[in-house]
């Protein structure tokens, strides 16, 4: 009888061992965006690693970039990637479809850009429309209300917005308000 019992609890405890083992919870990706309720914009083609913080070759594509509001000391903005403030550039037009700020002024403002098959977790607290513009250089470009996104490589933390009114590369320089 307690050989029997000993039996029952050794295939009890494999039983338990085994389910503890093939466990298919996956762990969330540290780098993740949150899960939104607002629907995602897909890129169609690729983005260059360097143009945008947003886009990293290391990153497989797939991948979901975000796009929030936050409150900075020049006010309520726009979000990407690490909560870093983003911007709007008044040299560019409204809802053309294109951006003007290449070369120089993109390595200073890098443009926010996704890679093929990247997409946009866009928060709840962004009711604006997003689009996705292609750059001379192919990339996309994820747009706010017709205006294209942009970064400020003085901006080196959450919540900084160092690039609020500077007049630059023949325009003003905004925080990307919701």
């Amino acid at each position: 009888m307690i050989g029997r019992r000993l039996t029952l609890a050794s295939m009890a405890a494999v039983a338990l061992i085994a389910a503890a083992c093939s466990s298919t919870g996956a762990t969330p990706s540290p780098t993740a965006a949150p899960p939104s309720a607002a629907p995602s914009v897909a890129a169609s083609a690729p983005a260059s690693a360097a143009a945008s913080p947003s886009a990293s070759s290391s990153e497989a594509a797939g991948s979901s970039y975000p796009l929030a509001v936050a409150t900075v000391a020049a006010g309520k903005t726009l979000t990407g990637e690490d909560g870093k403030t983003l911007y709007i550039f008044k040299a560019d037009t409204k809802d053309s479809g294109k951006s003007v700020c290449n070369g120089d002024c993109a390595t200073n403002w890098p443009p926010y850009t996704l890679d093929t098959g990247e997409t946009l977790a866009k928060d709840a607290a962004v009711t604006g429309t997003v689009t996705m513009i292609t750059r001379d250089d192919g990339t996309k470009q994820v747009a706010y209300n017709g205006w294209p996104l942009y970064y400020f490589k003085g901006d080196k933390a959450a919540g900084d917005s160092n690039g609020q009114n500077i007049n630059a590369f023949g325009g003003i320089w905004l925080i990307a308000a919701p």
